[in-house]
């Protein structure tokens, strides 16, 4: 069994961002808590104005205010799609870290004065936000950045949204990734698991979430093969009781962008 690698998230960010030359950042806590914006967009202007304002405005705030690795991320063929994403992926180590640095940067961005604050309502810089906060699950040990060698533009996150039929089947699939070992599965064989955790409000409820990475798609399709044929899972999945405890599943492939610190 491969021995469970809990690096420091300065020397995991060096080691798998070492061919972009990515300068390390500090190590941080154990994060508690996760929110994650998606900004829907129309057009190829607003995805301009968002990159611009996220590369060179809000994630350096968020790094200015304590926030050590941000992931931005947008899906596989985002650029033909009718309904553009971004992902903006922000860790605290508590709900006080949380209110405090949203506070402190919305004041920032209230000032900025660029284009993205100062858009017009009759050309706004996106179509709709979506704003989901998240919970990390017990198991999960900690943020560290992918250990991929593979350059950004080639890797795949996998992003998986698992719905409940209620609170009490939800909880029941948390029993699962928590007690039960699954979050341990995923890191025996290597999925580079970013987060796992509970949603507590966003549009979809109840609902687990959580994001894997993998070097490209064959090596994605390579390690969930190896998921399904390992014998742990099957002696796990196949317990009684942890049957029918999702109801609904989303699988949203994305990859990081340039600026993307994990």
């Amino acid at each position: 069994m491969k021995k469970l690698l809990l690096l420091p998230l300065a020397a995991a960010l060096c080691g798998g961002l070492a061919g972009a030359h990515a300068a390390p950042r500090p190590a941080a806590p154990r994060p508690a808590y996760f929110a994650l914006k998606v900004y829907h967009l129309k057009t190829s202007r607003q995805e301009a104005l968002v990159d611009s304002f996220l590369q060179h405005q809000y994630v350096p705030a968020l790094h200015a205010a304590g926030i050590p690795a941000i992931g931005v991320f947008k899906p596989v063929g985002n650029d033909t799609a009718a309904d553009r994403r971004v992902y903006v992926f922000t860790p605290y180590t508590s709900m006080k870290q949380w209110e405090q640095v949203d506070k402190t940067v919305d004041a920032k961005m209230l000032i900025a004065g660029g284009g993205y604050e100062n858009a017009a309502y009759t050309s706004p810089a996106y179509g709709r936000q979506e704003n989901i906060f998240i919970k990390a699950l017990d198991e999960m040990t900690g943020l560290r950045a992918p250990n991929l060698a593979a350059p950004k533009s080639e890797r795949v996150y996998e992003l998986r949204s698992y719905e409940g039929a209620s609170e009490k089947i939800f909880r029941n699939k948390v029993q699962m990734f928590n007690a039960g070992g699954e979050i341990k599965l995923f890191d025996r064989l290597g999925f580079n698991g970013i987060f796992y955790g509970e949603v507590l409000f966003g549009p979809k409820m109840p609902n687990l979430m959580y994001m894997t990475s993998f070097k490209n798609m064959p090596d994605r399709e390579a390690h969930w093969k190896a998921f399904s044929a390992d014998p742990e899972w099957k002696r796990l999945s196949g317990l009684p009781e942890y049957q029918n405890n999702v109801a609904h599943i989303d699988i949203t492939f994305l990859r990081p962008a340039n600026y993307s610190d994990l």
